[in-house]
């Protein structure tokens, strides 16, 4: 598609604008008229480009553009050759106001449409993304985080090509490193959440690559370096933030696909001898806490998320500093390891032979291993064999955890939630309902005050009247004063000085 056209008149408001927009995604033009369709769709650029720069107008009024294309005529009748177009438009227009449209059209599109992600990758999308993001971020903020979510949405749907990571070197992961560090200048984002998605893709297809390079009869000329992990083996003291950030992710994150990428870093971290140390130990005991309440949270059917917990949960637990006393949350982990092998707990189901294999595993971390009956031997007994160290060590592998993958989109499912869903009852049940008759409470008997006593020492206690000091008018009674005290009596009790006086006297 070539340069857009500025065909139209100054608009003066928004209104022309949006009836401009509507105007033109409903042209109609047959298949083959090709010329129409381009003019109709430099049109279409030239207007949602300056929703910004005109108009000022936010992102989502952007996307609402884009949101129309796609409901319009122009784009139902002709949607390949439009979106070739489109992508065409990505690859050749360095226009910052033009790329913004074109990025959430196709961002949209693929979304609706996976194989539209799928051909932004055979049309060599993934290395022109990288170009745009890399060092760009201050041309246009907006932009910059519109293309990485394009990136990550492009890269997690299909398996990149080895030219396409090839294309990534260690000053493009480390500029997203950098950013990281970075305030972040965005109140709906403190974490960095799109960068960060971007690395975690990223290490993932390096993962799969590694894993399709084994199982390859005809291996690649050189391996291909994770650069991801890499550039945390060399300078992981100057990205702790992006660890930090990794955690809390994890802790709120409902989205099974979202789980596995982070937990596949993890995996690689606390497996490279480089980076065990690579988070704060106060950070190690937040993810121990999270993984272990995901290990409690999750159905039973969820054995894969399950499994991959439980695959890094032992290099966490054998090779970081929660090796080293004092050992955290010991007991804890014990009966969790128990209660996953299928005793100690009626809503736990039998585990499986993988899942009791991995427990096995754990169990057998060096700090962990002070119970007879520890969940590795009731994995052992539950299995009917008894594992040698080699088959409990070396037979997970980056395979194991590379190949768990989960659709986008699919939350993960928690046992408490759909427990006290189950508890629930609903708004019409509680209306029929009938109260609950309530017994009171009984009354405490009231206590009689004792009588009043009609003798004093013996002596009968007459009632005294009250003196009226008044004129018997009625008027309020005068207050009479305190009556004066008695007078000490002198005599009875000599001083001291008195008595040296009168002995004093005598001689």
């Amino acid at each position: 598609m070539a340069e857009p056209g500025s065909g139209f008149a100054t608009m003066e408001n928004e209104d022309q604008l949006w009836n401009e927009v509507f105007n033109v995604v409903d042209t109609k033009c047959a298949a083959y008229a090709h010329e129409a369709i381009d003019d109709a769709l430099r049109a279409w650029l030239s207007l949602a480009s300056r929703c910004r720069t005109e108009f000022a107008l936010s992102e989502d009024d952007v996307a609402a553009c884009s949101q129309h294309l796609l409901q319009g005529s122009l784009f139902l009748a002709n949607p390949e050759y439009v979106r070739t177009q489109i992508i065409y438009s990505l690859l050749q227009d360095d226009e910052v106001a033009h790329l913004y449209p074109i990025a959430s059209f196709l961002l949209l599109d693929g979304r609706a449409n996976e194989p539209t992600f799928r051909k932004m990758i055979e049309e060599n999308c993934f290395h022109r993304l990288i170009d745009l993001i890399n060092g760009r971020k201050e041309v246009d903020p907006h932009l910059h985080r519109l293309l990485l979510e394009l990136t990550y949405e492009m890269s997690r749907i299909q398996k990149l090509r080895v030219e396409d990571l090839v294309h990534v070197d260690d000053g493009f992961v480390s500029y997203l490193f950098e950013l990281t560090e970075i305030l972040s200048d965005d109140a709906n984002d403190p974490f960095h959440y799109p960068i960060i998605r971007v690395l975690l893709v990223l290490n993932e297809q390096y993962m799969v690559a590694s894993a399709t390079a084994v199982a390859d009869t005809a291996p690649l000329p050189s391996p291909l370096t994770n650069r991801v992990v890499k550039c945390l083996s060399f300078y992981g003291t100057h990205y702790k933030t992006f660890g930090e950030n990794l955690i809390l992710l994890l802790n709120r994150e409902t989205e099974t696909s979202m789980q596995l990428l982070i937990l596949k870093l993890l995996y690689l971290l606390f497996t490279t001898k480089a980076t065990y140390e690579y988070f704060y130990t106060n950070d190690l005991h937040v993810l121990l806490d999270v993984i272990i309440r995901n290990l409690l949270d999750l159905p039973n059917e969820l054995t894969s998320l399950r499994h991959t917990y439980l695959r890094v949960l032992f290099p966490l637990l054998a090779h970081t500093t929660l090796s080293q006393p004092p050992h955290y949350k010991k007991k804890e982990i014990q009966k969790v390891m128990k209660l996953l092998a299928g005793t100690g707990h009626g809503h736990f189901e039998a585990a499986d032979e993988t899942t009791l294999r991995l427990i096995d595993r754990v169990a057998k971390v060096k700090w962990l291993l002070d119970d007879a009956n520890s969940a590795g031997e009731i994995a052992r007994r539950s299995l009917g064999i008894s594992l040698s160290p080699t088959d409990t060590a070396s037979n997970i592998s980056v395979v194991d955890v590379a190949e768990v993958t989960e659709k986008p989109g699919v939350q993960t499912r928690s046992r408490k939630a759909e427990g006290e869903a189950e508890l629930d009852v609903p708004p019409i049940q509680i209306k029929a309902a009938e109260p609950e008759t309530v017994a009171p409470a009984p009354t405490k008997a009231k206590r009689i005050p004792p009588e009043v006593p009609k003798h004093r020492y013996g002596n009968p206690c007459v009632p005294t009247v009250p003196h009226v000091n008044g004129n018997g008018n009625g008027n309020r009674p005068k207050k009479i004063p305190p009556k004066a005290p008695p007078p000490r009596r002198k005599g009875r009790f000599m001083t001291v000085s008195s008595t040296s006086e009168q002995n004093g006297s005598v001689t």
